[in-house]
């Protein structure tokens, strides 16, 4: 056999071994890689987080008190929008990302955040399930907050005040 044809099928012979191994390494790595494909699709199915949006209303103060309601309807939660509104004006006047850096609870390390202005332990505490667990997100914060005072208070609606 010439040498130029021997190197050729040392060649070819050199890649077919190395393909064969490569198959066999992207079986085993697709194997391996199986958990995590899984994990990763199982994540994806997680359930989606309670919106103003997903509910069908708009994204604004408007949209979120209403679907904040639809979700405290279906947790026998109490409250009225002119309860949740009020409550809101006063304690953020309407801003989302409202936080208070200067009264005690922030002098203690939990500032009072969201439109209705709690703070993470009570917004923990008193999450209600579907919702999202950011306590800047509306439907949730207002969720919680009105969680807290129907549990505190009787409804949101007997808030006048801070609470």
């Amino acid at each position: 056999m010439p040498a130029a044809a021997q190197h050729r099928h040392t060649r070819a012979h050199r890649a077919h071994r190395v393909a064969r191994k490569l198959a066999v390494l992207g079986t085993g790595a697709a194997v391996l890689a199986l958990p995590l494909i899984g994990a990763t699709s199982a994540s994806a199915a997680s359930p989606t987080v309670t919106t103003a949006a997903s509910l069908g209303y708009a994204n604004n103060l408007d949209g979120w008190i209403r679907a904040s309601l639809q979700v405290m309807a279906q947790n026998g939660i109490p409250g009225s929008y002119d309860g949740i509104y009020r409550n809101i004006m006063r304690e953020s006047s309407g801003n989302q990302y409202a936080i208070n850096n200067w009264d005690s609870n922030a002098a203690a390390g939990t500032p009072s955040k969201g439109l209705l202005q709690v703070i993470d332990p009570t917004f923990q505490a008193y999450h209600v399930a579907g919702t999202s667990y950011d306590p800047y997100d509306p439907v949730a914060n207002i969720t919680a907050a009105c969680n807290y005072a129907a549990q505190r208070y009787g409804s949101i609606d007997n808030v006048f005040g801070a609470y």
